[in-house]
């Protein structure tokens, strides 16, 4: 009696096709992970990204630590990794000494301000590089993206300069807020990036929108901005962040001591006779705000990330 014949065996990626499991795609393939080769490649890779983490996290974890140390141990040779005593007394203590709420205030206004002014210039920008394509549009692309080149710190005198007279109007900006939103509102990596998740919206619903009678204005408002949700909560967590641990542009230019930033008070502060486990609480406290922000914004950040990262 005959034997009937077997069907071929389908493949693993129409099997997994077939019963609607997701196809998991890497740079080493599971084929290439049977072999002793690419374990150890890959387990290389894993070290060093471990090694990567944990020199990023050591800092903040050393901070953590010695805000709870007693002022006996700080000073201990060699230090101790951990506390042997815990005294959350240090927290106290410099919430006593520091005015963090006023401080606390005045960074978040600047941070805020940053946010929006930095929002409204670098979207309007790329919007109009993008998708209205203005007359040298591309030499003033070629232009902003130059600046990306140049240090930062090379900016610092010219910008001095500018906010102890402002051009045309021959006004000083020091210890006003605007000394650190103007110089702030226009980033040249925002623009790019902006323009670049605007250039993937189709220009089909720019165009029915004129069509209709929309105006420029109104289809940014309206259409641009409400699918460019991605990159706004990107921009707006890392400018917020940015903005709020900026310490040498606005000790250059805010003076007054009611107007001065968390991180300037800080330095202050740390000049004066604080012991070194009440600074570490203070800095703690500090480091708390952008944390629960990009804690809270995680899934925003990594989808807007992983977004403009395939888009732009």
């Amino acid at each position: 009696m005959a034997t009937p014949m077997r069907a071929p065996a389908a493949p693993v990626e129409e099997v997994r096709a077939a019963r609607g499991e997701a196809h998991e795609r890497s740079l080493i393939s599971p084929m290439d992970l049977r072999t002793w080769r690419y374990r150890l490649l890959y387990a290389a890779i894993l070290l060093v990204l471990l090694g990567a983490l944990a020199t990023a996290l050591f800092p903040l974890y050393w901070m953590f630590t010695n805000a709870f140390k007693p002022t006996a141990e700080i000073y201990k040779f060699p230090p101790s990794l951990v506390p042997q005593s815990w005294d959350p007394a240090n927290f106290k203590l410099i919430w006593e000494v520091f005015p963090f709420p006023k401080y606390f205030r005045n960074t978040l206004v600047i941070a805020l301000g940053t946010l929006l002014l930095q929002i409204t210039v670098s979207s309007m920008a790329g919007y109009a590089l993008s998708k209205l394509r203005p007359a040298l549009g591309r030499v003033v692309l070629l232009a902003f993206l130059s600046t990306l080149m140049v240090p930062s710190v090379a900016y610092l005198i010219p910008q001095f300069l500018n906010i102890r007279s402002l051009p045309i109007l021959h006004i000083s900006l020091f210890n006003t807020y605007w000394a650190i939103w103007l110089p702030a509102a226009a980033s040249a990596f925002n623009i790019f990036l902006f323009k670049g998740f605007f250039d993937e919206i189709p220009n089909e619903l720019v165009e029915a929108a004129r069509v209709d009678g929309a105006s420029a204005l109104q289809i940014f408002w309206r259409i641009i901005l409400p699918l460019s949700r991605p990159v706004l909560a990107v921009v707006g967590i890392f400018t917020f962040t940015g903005s709020w641990n900026d310490f040498l542009w606005p000790l250059l230019v805010i003076q007054d001591p009611n107007k001065q930033p968390v991180s300037v008070a800080l330095y202050y502060l740390n000049t004066s006779n604080v012991q070194w486990n009440a600074m570490m609480a203070a800095l703690l406290i500090t480091a708390l705000p952008p944390i629960l922000v990009a804690l809270l914004f995680q899934r925003q950040l990594v989808r807007g990330i992983a977004f403009t990262g395939l888009t732009g």
